[in-house]
């Protein structure tokens, strides 16, 4: 049912960004970019020992950062590297700590001004998931590290000419990467997820 949410969050993200609505033109400009935010996860599951039992996953805090450039007036590549761990359940008890580092490498397509100083986007582009998942008890299973796609929405306010709020909707959709311990799998981990997040880009040109 999660999966679902994720999805539904994800399609509303991207159709509200993308109006009709050029605040600062970042063409040929380089920027940096932190945020932080909220990472609602799909659910997992544990295969071993059988029968298969499903994994609820907490809502988790994600953050990050990484660079924008601007490619010409509307078109703008970004590099984007965030961390979100959050907890796994089986039956209301915890189980373990799921975590993943997230390499995204996507396009934006910006938008033209709704208001001054304020700027949408949308954006799509691949995700690389190096993921890991922690036992309770301690002990560290090994889980695939596998490649996704991303969609996003969102939005830059400039306060200045080179400092911008950024706030954005992204979803990511990504094969389920195995759970191993000792080499024996014990599990399916779902990486697909919707996340919000805030933060600020500074641009040093």
């Amino acid at each position: 049912m999660k999966r679902w949410y994720v999805m539904i969050g994800l399609v509303a993200s991207v159709a509200l960004m993308a109006g009709t609505a050029c605040a600062e033109n970042i063409a040929g400009k380089l920027g940096v970019t932190g945020r932080i935010g909220f990472l609602v996860p799909a659910d997992s599951e544990f295969t071993a020992p059988s029968p298969t039992v499903n994994a609820d996953t907490d809502t988790g805090f994600v953050g990050g950062g990484g660079f924008i450039y601007g490619i010409n007036k509307n078109l703008a590549a970004e590099l984007d590297i965030t961390h979100t761990d959050f907890d796994g359940s089986v039956g209301g008890v915890r189980a373990g700590n799921f975590a993943t580092n997230n390499i995204s490498l996507g396009l934006q397509y910006r938008f033209k001004e709704p208001a001054p100083h304020l700027t949408p986007y949308a954006g799509a582009g691949l995700d690389i998931l190096i993921n890991n998942f922690t036992f309770d008890d301690g002990v560290k299973s090994d889980v695939d590290t596998v490649v996704g796609v991303h969609l996003a929405g969102g939005a830059d306010y400039f306060v200045m000419k080179q400092l911008a709020l950024t706030a954005e909707a992204k979803g990511v959709l990504a094969p389920d990467a195995d759970i191993r311990v000792s080499g024996d799998k014990v599990g399916n981990f779902d990486p697909m997820s919707f996340s919000m997040t805030f933060g600020v880009r500074y641009f040093f040109n």
